[in-house]
């Protein structure tokens, strides 16, 4: 049987590389998935927030931007979450408030760094990322956070729409089940940005 990386070979996973401006992007690291027993729940989420705690600090010491983005809704109507609410009721939790929508403590972000809000998966689609990565010159976006296969993906598949290269930390990032998990890890590599091991990450922000 022809495995997918036969399959792929020749025609999809070419590099995108690392390039000269990058800025880290902490995906939705919110505590309604890794609060044990909530319906968010994500055993690989937990291990993402503790691998994700020395790139962090190796991109604050050396001054690279940080962003995180979170999830909230209007706790009455959700009418801002419009059909996702619909498809993913669990999402109703992300509200104001409610301490499975908090940021996960070991990534807390700091006071001087950007908190961007968003109701869909991309964290692309209605905020004001791409604009402001287009002013600070960012030509290489790293991305951490969950999940890998919803708000990951659907942000690496924005990111090369708008000309960045996208770079996937693949301890970082995380999801409810292995299977999804791997799958986009193997799609977003081969056909959007590059997936990359923790330590490649972090040798590059050294450098």
């Amino acid at each position: 049987m022809t495995t997918a990386e036969d399959n792929y070979a020749g025609v999809w996973g070419n590099r995108v590389g690392f390039g000269q401006r990058p800025a880290l992007l902490l995906i939705d690291f919110m505590q309604g998935y890794t609060t044990e027993g909530a319906p968010l729940y994500a055993p690989g989420v937990v291990e993402a927030v503790a691998h994700s705690v020395e790139l962090l600090a190796v991109a604050r010491a050396k001054g690279i931007p940080v962003i995180h983005t979170n999830i909230r809704y209007h706790p009455g109507h959700f009418a801002d979450g419009g059909m996702w609410v619909k498809k993913a009721p669990v999402m109703k939790d992300m509200v104001e408030g409610n301490p499975l929508a908090a940021f996960c403590p070991e990534v807390l972000p700091l006071p001087s760094e950007v908190v961007l809000t968003k109701q869909y998966a991309s964290a692309f689609f209605g905020t004001s990322l791409a604009p402001m990565l287009q002013a600070l010159g960012i030509d290489t976006l790293i991305m951490a956070g969950c999940s890998t296969s919803g708000c990951v993906r659907a942000t690496a598949v924005d990111a090369v729409q708008h000309g960045l290269r996208g770079i996937v930390v693949r301890e970082c990032v995380g999801d409810r089940h292995q299977a999804p998990h791997e799958a986009n890890l193997f799609d977003i590599d081969n056909k959007y940005g590059d997936v990359v091991t923790r330590a490649e990450a972090i040798e590059y922000l050294h450098r």
